[in-house]
């Protein structure tokens, strides 16, 4: 028995030792250390997928600038209003007028103090206009309304009848518009369908036509869809800002999305959680005091790390070039790394900007893993001691 403690005395240094050397390869941790997360950074032999960037105030100037280039009014704020055209499933009525005596429509009558007049206006039934495009008027044959204006139509309807009715004149109405409308859907009190008129309707009018959100508005955004085209951004500050109320167009679709933006926080943070925040959006100082900041006992404040798939407007030309991965929708792949330790660095982080789904990772200082190292042999040395101890 005593040989054997002898054996495990003389071995337990060894095996101390040699766990020095690799203990961040074995010893528990909730993450990858500082090192590890930046040995993706390319080297003379093999350059990396991934994107390291240093976040600096140049970096952060570079994406606020291309965030503000998402506002409506740089991609869909021309302030004219569009020309209200006729469409394939407006129903238009049309009234025709003629001078007296009137020759193809009215019928002459007698009145005993007023003398010959003539009726009034000939009202034609209600038409809808068909999938060419087309309604039709007696004596006038078709006319081709899609795609024309109300007074385009009634100036066509006037040269068809020249010749046939006494200097007519003609009145064209929409009864019904089925095509110059916007869609509204989402967390609206209602969705439904807004129809435009020559007044130009702006996107917070067609929002009030929908009964408003149904969600706090600081949580909300608002995407509107025009034909390839698809933009967001959060209803405070459209609100906050009239050039955002943009003008709606014809064929547009908006969407009130109730989607609380997050971001996850990893590793030595305050708190390891999914962390809410406003549809306006926070910085990456804010997003830091919402877990509590780094833990003092466990962080390398060297190593704080933002994951995220980046737009590639956001990256430098030389981090372009290096990219070769990137989603199917267009992202690369960055982690983005934070010094705290440099005092200039809180002033750039309090432009820095959170994104939608970033994760953020603190990772252990070395002294920490040396530290839970250090524990572990504690617990196998003393135990070992006291067999030792007892058996002499």
């Amino acid at each position: 028995m005593r040989e054997k403690l002898k054996l495990v005395a003389f071995l337990l240094p060894l095996l101390v030792l040699n766990g020095c050397a690799s203990y961040p390869n074995w010893i528990p941790s909730s993450g990858a250390s500082k090192a590890q997360v930046e040995s993706v950074k390319s080297n003379v032999q093999v350059e990396s997928p991934i994107q390291v960037v240093n976040v600096t105030d140049a970096v952060a100037r570079r994406i606020l600038a291309n965030q503000s280039k998402g506002l409506f009014s740089d991609t869909l704020g021309a302030d004219a209003v569009p020309r209200y055209v006729v469409g394939a499933g407006d129903v238009l009525t049309v009234s025709i007028w003629e001078a007296p005596p009137a020759a193809l429509f009215g019928t002459a009558m007698t009145d005993a103090r007023a003398g010959i007049a003539t009726t009034r206006a000939t009202d034609f039934p209600e038409q809808m206009v068909n999938s060419d495009g087309i309604i039709n008027i007696p004596f006038a044959g078709s006319i081709p309304c899609a795609g024309k204006t109300l007074h385009q139509i009634e100036s066509e309807i006037v040269n068809r009848l020249t010749g046939k009715a006494n200097k007519p004149q003609v009145l064209v109405r929409v009864v019904k518009n089925a095509t110059s409308n916007v869609t509204v859907v989402g967390e609206v009190a209602l969705s439904t369908r807004v129809a435009l008129t020559p007044k130009g309707e702006r996107l917070l009018d067609a929002l009030a036509a929908a009964g408003g959100v149904r969600q706090p508005i600081n949580k909300m955004t608002l995407q509107i869809t025009r034909g390839d085209l698809v933009q967001t951004m959060p209803l405070e500050s459209i609100i906050k800002d009239p050039k955002q109320n943009v003008v709606l167009h014809p064929g547009d679709v908006i969407t009130a999305l109730f989607q609380p933006l997050s971001f996850t926080a990893l590793g030595a943070a305050g708190k390891n959680e999914e962390v809410n925040f406003e549809a306006t959006g926070i910085t990456l100082v804010q997003a830091l005091g919402r877990v509590g900041g780094l833990q003092d006992s466990r962080a390398d404040a060297k190593g704080v790390f933002i994951f995220r798939l980046e737009d590639p407007q956001n990256l430098g030309a030389k981090d372009k070039e290096r990219s070769t991965l990137m989603t199917p929708e267009g992202k690369i792949p960055v982690v983005y790394q934070v010094d705290m330790k440099d005092p200039g660095t809180f002033f750039v982080a309090q432009s820095f900007p959170m994104r939608n789904k970033d994760v953020m990772y603190v990772s252990n200082a070395s002294g920490a893993e040396l530290q839970k190292f250090l524990n572990l042999v504690t617990t196998v040395v003393y135990p070992a001691i006291g067999i030792f101890n007892a058996a002499k």
